[in-house]
């Protein structure tokens, strides 16, 4: 059996770190959107038990290092699938990475959502979230997908009204973000202004996506600089976006445009300055089965 997925990107339209719990990770305020770029995973079962992992993209780890590997090894164990376990999962890659848009994340929810097709294991959403915490914090949310509020350390994840009508700009600038030396700087910052998240949350809920989209916000946009961060906002300002912020620990930043011929004019004037510039859509799932043989 073989499973081609999509596997949507993300973005944060509001990104709050609110503490840091006691085995050292943030607990986050964050309300996340899918997007319509992203990466197609292919899940095909093979003989004996091995999993093997390739990828378009060289230099992206194709080993027990990536994050589809990872969440395989956690489906078999939760599975108790011990034999005849074999997968080879191949990753065609067009989500930029070390951008803040979980492409890794959204990778690995498809291999999930792949696995418990495959293996027939019939697992809910709740399940699969559930094995995917295991290996990274945004997996349930790229499980669950479409508009949601997501709390504590990501895993706890509550479904919003999903946005639509409106186009999304995003540009990667050519400098990556680490996500420890991200949270590191957010840590040395002495203070940090709060973003207004349970006004966002109120408009979301009520389905008054013009005004919560006004309060887009990313705290790590306090604590760090991206090469090219203020350039990008200030284009897609001039151009008539609604929000425009950086998503997640960086680096990818994007616009948010109420009119197509804005974002496309935004798309174009971009480009004269950055390489990785992607016109899309909001979504209203993380993971998408395209075809099944």
């Amino acid at each position: 059996m073989k499973l081609t997925l999509k596997a949507n990107a993300k973005i944060n339209l509001l990104l709050d770190i609110t503490g840091v719990k006691e085995n050292g990770y943030h607990s986050l305020f964050t309300i996340m959107q899918s997007i319509s770029l992203g990466d197609t995973v292919t899940v095909e079962k093979t003989d004996g038990d091995d999993i093997t992992v390739s990828c378009t993209v060289p230099g992206v780890p194709t080993d027990s290092r990536n994050i589809v590997y990872k969440c395989a090894v956690k489906f078999f164990e939760y599975a108790g699938i011990t034999e005849n376990r074999g997968v080879h999962i191949h990753i065609d890659k067009v989500t930029p990475f070390c951008a803040g848009m979980g492409g890794g994340s959204a990778d690995g929810a498809a291999v999930l959502v792949a696995l418990n097709k495959i293996f027939n294991t019939g697992y809910s959403d709740k399940d699969l979230c559930g094995i995917g915490v295991k290996v990274g914090a945004d997996i349930p949310f790229c499980i669950v997908g479409g508009t949601a509020l997501a709390l504590d350390t990501g895993s706890v994840i509550a479904p919003l009204p999903d946005i639509e009508g409106y186009h999304i700009v995003i540009v990667k600038p050519e400098d990556g973000v680490s996500t420890k030396e991200a949270y590191d700087a957010v840590d040395s910052v002495e203070y940090i202004k709060h973003p207004k998240n349970f006004t966002m949350l109120g408009y979301l809920a009520d389905s008054d996506f013009h005004n919560a989209l006004k309060l887009c916000s990313n705290v790590f946009e306090q604590a760090f600089e991206v090469s090219g961060r203020v350039d990008i906002k200030n284009i897609c300002h001039n151009n008539g976006a609604v929000a425009s912020c950086m998503t997640g620990s960086g680096s990818a930043v994007f616009g948010i445009f109420k009119e197509k011929e804005q974002a496309v004019n935004t798309v174009q004037e971009l480009k004269k300055k950055f390489d990785n510039v992607y016109l899309c859509s909001p979504e209203k799932v993380g993971v998408e089965i395209l075809k099944t043989e």
